[in-house]
């Protein structure tokens, strides 16, 4: 797989050091790695193209973001060619740029929209490829494809019954807002999709791949509240107990590198968890406003009447990362899908680990807060 050159890892180098200590299901071989980003799966994965081929960067505020608006269907399929980190057999792994829905309204560019397109670029035929597992819009990282349904059923089953066994399969880095008050723990919080005045998670493209059916309708404009004390019938209703493990990297500037796994799959699941931790995601326009501050002490604010706008970062913070409030206001999210564990295709393969190397904005921003190793 692709490793970033030195001058795009800057601060990330800490994230190879500690990456070995952090759980893993079980016969999967890892061996920590200095430069901290490449792919353990019996081989060395070889990217298709280079990244400023991959990435039209032009004069944006922060490197590596997509500018979908200026791309057509060719142009965007070129984009995901140039991600593809990995083509095996029948799978396909690409490192998808921020800024790109899995899936959306009919006739929108999305990744779904354009797989055909991909499917002969990459050379598979009438082999059409389809997504496995990925993640949300504004969430950058891993994308696993399979031009064969009988591979894809495979892990799709694999990933449910490693949910059902709590064994992770997928590892996030994040950068947050906010220190959690302990070095690692379990996030554990019942949620539910309810309609507030805001923004639409389907639109928006922040609906995890697999969860999209559970919003009925394009009309609706839900958000992930927290429910306390949840009964049987809300259980019925759609509230679902989630679980997330979490484990701060490192620390600097009044922010954290963090690690997440998520053991239940719920439309923007991470998020919420760390709001609930106080330490809402950089680059978080959803729920960040959810967390308040009074004379240097953050609470909560109810979930039910806070309406999300874009994070608001105290003016040290914004100095540190070289940001004016206008920029900020267009902070990407810093919550990228970094690791992925797969079985072996075959009986007697070894299990697969597969890694992506971090956007551009996300090296800077680390880079930014001096996030070292602790």
């Amino acid at each position: 797989m692709r490793t970033a050159p030195a001058r795009e890892m800057g601060g990330c180098r800490v994230l190879g050091q500690v990456w070995g200590a952090w759980r893993r299901g079980p016969g999967v071989r890892v061996v920590a790695k200095a430069s901290g980003f490449g792919t353990e799966a019996g081989h060395q994965l070889r990217p298709r193209g280079s990244s400023k081929r991959s990435r039209p960067l032009g004069d944006q505020p922060f490197p590596g973001l997509l500018q979908l608006e200026n791309l057509g269907r060719k142009e965007l399929v070129d984009v995901l060619r140039a991600a593809v980190v990995d083509q095996k057999g029948p799978l396909v792994t690409l490192n998808k740029p921020p800024g790109l829905p899995v899936t959306g309204k009919p006739g929108r560019l999305t990744l779904v929209s354009v797989l055909p397109e991909l499917s002969q670029s990459l050379g598979l035929g009438d082999q059409e490829l389809q997504v496995v597992q990925a993640s949300g819009k504004e969430t950058s990282g891993l994308v696993l494809l399979s031009s064969c349904p009988q591979t894809a059923s495979r892990l799709q089953k694999f990933f449910i019954h490693s949910r059902r066994a709590q064994r992770p399969t997928a590892t996030y880095c994040a950068v947050t807002d906010g220190i959690p008050a302990t070095s690692e723990g379990k996030i554990q919080a019942a949620l539910k999709l309810e309609h507030i005045d805001g923004i639409d998670l389907r639109r928006s493209g922040l609906l995890c791949q697999g969860c999209v059916k559970l919003v009925p309708s394009w009309g609706l404009t839900p958000q992930v509240i927290p429910v306390k004390s949840p009964s049987r019938k809300d259980f019925q209703e759609g509230v679902k107990r989630t679980v997330s493990h979490f484990r701060v990297v490192a620390t600097g500037s009044g922010c954290a590198l963090v690690q997440l796994q998520p053991l239940t799959v719920f439309p923007t699941q991470l998020q919420v968890h760390m709001v609930l931790q106080l330490c809402p995601v950089l680059g978080d326009h959803t729920y960040s406003a959810r967390v308040g501050t009074v004379l240097g002490q953050r609470f909560l604010l109810p979930a039910e009447s806070t309406k999300s706008r874009r994070q608001v970062l105290d003016e040290a913070l914004l100095r540190r990362l070289c940001l004016t409030p206008s920029k900020a206001a267009q902070l990407p999210l810093h919550l990228h899908l970094h690791c992925l564990h797969l079985p072996g295709m075959r009986p007697r393969e070894a299990p697969m680990k597969l890694l992506a190397p971090l956007p551009p904005y996300f090296s800077r921003t680390l880079q930014c807060l001096g996030l070292h190793q602790q």
